[in-house]
């Protein structure tokens, strides 16, 4: 090869107690228009090693994989008969070039809790709109694993989806609609430094939201305005975006698409500490009620929509069922908890969250309830804004007991700077009592499992424009074994800037925070 082909960097995910999987892409030029990183277009023979210390003197596995043309060169190695709980470090050989190494460890024995789990969760990385810094902070964590919930990179052309205050950085080529575009833009995303870091800390589990394709697509219904507005269209869209993402992300076989299909729903347990059920709610989902957006819409209530489709609504409840986690994790996308914008009588809620499709959530919640999970969380991407939330048997009756906790993490970029404030001026949450924290700055959220909590920090960066911004702890939040909702233990107090603008009214709040989540072109 006439350069170095691990420009993308390397990967690994989906831990299990013997094993994980192991990823790389070559590319020698990543942006290349044609999608395929500048490759030849022939087979080339990848060496990997996992060791079981940093330096590589103890390699305690290697074999050699195909880069093959038809995969963009993408290689995936599951490794299986490792000893659980353990860390190991892995890298990958191409001719007389090496990658970088990577570390990652394999879940505990399923009879065991092993120590507590540092685990964060991500979502939300517009390119555009700052630099991955927070992707770079996370990794300097040092997790143990990594959740990301959707919207890992994001379809539009450069100048389409702007922030005030202008972009950052632009996007190349054309909105993605064909496999060679997603190829392109999910090279450009991996090409950045800082995405790599995170990707080098720690195992991944990854699930997308509506960006990987379109925006707040649903089943086989693209967005309105769609740039394939056709069935036929569209699922020749979905079939590139698949394809284009099972390349790109450390997943199983089991991922391997079937054109415009994937299975990404899926368990990955943790010992006995945690049971993690990830998420699809896009795929199988029912068309957004009421044209999409914030509307008090009686269709939301239709007991026979769904946001997860039949099918993987009975796998969770049976998942539900069986397990015997101390801690059962739902890993997904959009907003579960109610989010009312309106004080009074009138509920206006986002019909792209579950508040869309209410039964859909009513029947998870008493799923949960029936199988007496005993500390179910729910964690969440999406609203580019921290949140923290007691999940309800019914948000309707102020005396309704908690049965669960929801934490939604920030995005990485998505939306720009964002501000500091006090929590306590929310009107969301003055409307909705049940909801507990936000904050509207760029960050991620630190999470600490562990048999008796979970503590999680809610961990922000003050600017997005600069490559040196560093990460502080805005809030962090306790949820007690078998006591469902969430405890608020540390807020950093806010400092309003010198010559602030005057405080805005709660209408203008509420107009603001729609716009953050909601802005598109």
């Amino acid at each position: 090869l006439d350069g170095d082909p691990f420009t993308l960097g390397v990967a690994s995910g989906d831990p299990e107690p013997d094993g994980f999987v192991l990823w790389t892409r070559l590319a020698l030029d990543p942006l290349a228009e044609d999608g395929l990183g500048g490759m030849p277009a022939r087979t080339i023979p990848v060496g990997w090693e996992v060791s079981s210390d940093e330096r590589f003197r103890r390699i305690e596995r290697r074999g050699t994989a195909a880069a093959r043309a038809a995969s963009a060169h993408s290689v995936h190695i599951e490794l299986n008969g490792l000893r659980p709980g353990r860390e190991y470090w892995y890298r990958f050989r191409a001719g007389s070039h090496i990658s970088p190494a990577g570390r990652t460890r394999t879940a505990p024995h399923p009879a065991t809790y092993g120590p507590a789990l540092a685990m964060a969760f991500v979502s939300c990385s517009q390119f555009e709109h700052g630099y991955f810094t927070a992707y770079r902070r996370l990794a300097e964590e040092n997790p143990d694993l990594i959740l990301h919930l959707g919207d890992y990179q994001y379809e539009y052309k450069k100048g389409v989806y702007t922030i005030p205050g202008g972009n950052v950085r632009d996007h190349e080529g054309p909105e993605t609609v064909t496999l060679a575009t997603y190829r392109q833009r999910h090279a450009q995303y991996k090409s950045d430094r800082d995405l790599q870091a995170a990707h080098q800390s720690a195992p991944w589990l990854v699930v997308f939201d509506d960006h990987e394709v379109e925006n707040n697509w649903a089943d086989d219904v693209p967005e309105n305005n769609s740039d394939t507005p056709s069935p036929e269209a569209f699922r020749a869209r979905r079939a590139a975006a698949f394809q284009a993402y099972y390349e790109n992300m450390p997943l199983r076989r089991r991922s391997i698409p079937r054109g415009p299909d994937i299975q990404v729903y899926r368990r990955v347990s943790w010992g006995r500490l945690a049971s993690f059920h990830m998420l699809d709610t896009r795929q199988f989902r029912d068309d957004q009620a009421c044209g999409d957006g914030y509307k008090d819409c009686p269709d939301a209530l239709d007991p026979k929509r769904s946001i997860t489709g039949d099918r993987q609504e009975r796998w969770l409840l049976d998942g539900f069922r069986r397990s015997r986690a101390q801690w059962d994790v739902l890993g997904q996308q959009v907003f579960f908890a109610q989010r009312d914008n309106t004080e009074g009588p009138v509920k206006k809620t986002s019909m792209d969250s579950w508040d869309g499709y209410a039964a859909s959530r009513d029947r998870i919640t008493k799923g949960w309830l029936d199988a007496k999970v005993r500390n179910p969380v729910v964690l969440t991407g999406d609203v580019h804004a921290h949140w923290a939330s007691d999940l309800k048997a019914d948000y309707d009756d102020a005396g309704s007991k908690t049965v669960g906790a929801e934490l939604v993490c920030s995005s990485i970029t998505s939306g720009g700077d964002g501000a500091d404030s006090n929590p306590a001026d929310h009107p969301f949450l003055k409307i909705n009592p049940h909801l507990r924290f936000y904050n509207n700055q760029r960050g991620y959220v630190l999470t600490r499992m562990a048999k008796d909590e979970m503590k999680a920090d809610f961990k922000t960066l003050p600017t997005v424009r600069t490559h040196d911004a560093k990460a502080s702890t805005k809030a962090t939040f306790v949820i007690e074994d078998r006591q469902p909702g969430v405890k608020q233990t540390y807020l950093r107090p806010f400092d309003a800037p010198k010559g602030a603008a005057r405080a805005r009214s709660d209408d203008e709040l509420i107009r603001q925070i729609i716009e953050n989540e909601t802005q598109r072109p």
